[in-house]
């Protein structure tokens, strides 16, 4: 292979890189013995600098263009070898090619929650990615720093360092700026800003490096603290707790009703809800027993009994005699349902208390099942 190599080295005049990736930073010229023949031509494309390197010194930079490498055109690198035959011999110099065009769709992202002292929530975590771009400003600069002798450089050899520096800068930028957590979103393009102004404060001179644009895609908060978030927009979207209230209630005993099958679950269910709906409509009747009267007016008729109801093994009430009627009514109240009240000596079924037994025969039966 070295035999080919160095024949194959005799008879290529040309040094050029044709770039055929996306992230490749900087690429070296092969060369056997790294021998370039007097006259040679170099081809610097659009987006590249060609830099020449002699016994590990940087010598001539080449901007994009067609050169001749003769002693006219390279100063640096001729008076560096001190040519002793007027430089008709093949010298020695390694070729590399920098991409100065911008490398995008890089990612970056916070590895971990960065903590938050927000003036609404207390202390808080959050989240943030995005995306930036990368170019090579100062190819001498980058060369010595980072490339060294790496014939290939990519561009995630580097991306571990730059999105470290990134989201360090993000931390220092969301603490100084001190916005509000609910306003993070409105102000993204002011964050990435000032993000990328820090970046490029780091990498510009040492590494000769440029972060041509910096986006923040996202900052999130924790599943805990958006799950709250929607309670409280739910809250305040429903606005008059006691009619939604209501509506629930009312949307329960029509599934309830529509749901025979539920058992006595489903009836304990509807019944509690029936009660609960009359206890609400009691105010807007003229005041439920026991409620103070009104400030001028006048004081509320004396209570027409307390009854209480076992469901399920549960006690439920007290309950006014009309509402009792409004239960048989609805049929939450059957002649079964087991009822007590001040004066009888234990717990009896409705139809045989004679209070309530006229309820039952005023009441209205259910319709037929449809055929």
């Amino acid at each position: 292979m070295g035999l080919f190599d160095k024949l194959r080295g005799e008879l290529i005049d040309i040094i050029e890189w044709i770039d055929d990736s996306n992230h490749t930073l900087v690429w070296r010229f092969p060369r056997y013995n790294n021998e370039i023949k007097n006259g040679a031509h170099l081809i610097v494309r659009p987006g590249q600098v060609a830099v020449l390197v002699h016994d590990g010194e940087i010598a001539d930079l080449y901007q994009p263009g067609h050169y001749e490498l003769t002693t006219q055109n390279m100063p640096i690198m001729t008076t560096l070898a001190s040519w002793k035959y007027g430089f008709e011999s093949p010298f020695k110099a390694e070729v590399y090619f920098v991409s100065t065009r911008q490398i995008t769709d890089l990612k970056w992202g916070t590895p971990n929650p960065i903590m938050l002292r927000d003036s609404e929530f207390g202390p808080i975590r959050i989240r943030a990615f995005g995306t930036y771009a990368l170019k090579a400003i100062e190819p001498k600069a980058l060369l010595r720093e980072i490339v060294g002798t790496d014939g290939d450089f990519q561009s995630d050899e580097i991306t571990g360092l730059l999105r470290s520096m990134i989201t360090s800068s993000f931390s220092d930028v969301i603490g100084k700026l001190n916005i509000p957590a609910l306003d993070l979103a409105s102000r993204y393009q002011e964050i990435a800003a000032a993000v990328r102004a820090e970046v490029v404060e780091q990498i510009d001179d040492e590494y000769g490096l440029d972060c041509p644009q910096l986006i923040v895609v996202n900052i999130s908060l924790p599943e805990a603290v958006e799950k709250a978030l929607d309670t409280r927009t739910s809250m305040g979207v429903i606005g008059d707790m006691n009619r939604f209230q209501q509506y629930q209630m009312g949307q329960a005993m029509t599934a309830a009703a529509e749901n025979p099958g539920g058992g006595g679950a489903a009836e304990g269910m509807g019944l509690g809800m029936g009660f609960a709906m009359a206890s609400r409509m009691m105010p807007q009747m003229g005041g439920a027993p026991g409620t103070a009267p009104a400030a001028g007016g006048p004081p509320p008729p004396p209570p027409a009994g307390a009854w209480h109801v076992a469901v399920n093994g549960e006690t439920r009430g007290p309950f006014t005699l009309q509402q009792m009627a409004s239960g048989v009514s609805s049929g939450e109240v059957k002649a079964d349902t087991v009822v007590w009240t001040a004066g009888m000596q234990g717990w009896a079924a409705a139809s045989a208390v004679p209070q309530l037994a006229s309820l039952f025969a005023a009441a209205t039966p259910p319709p037929p099942p449809p055929a």
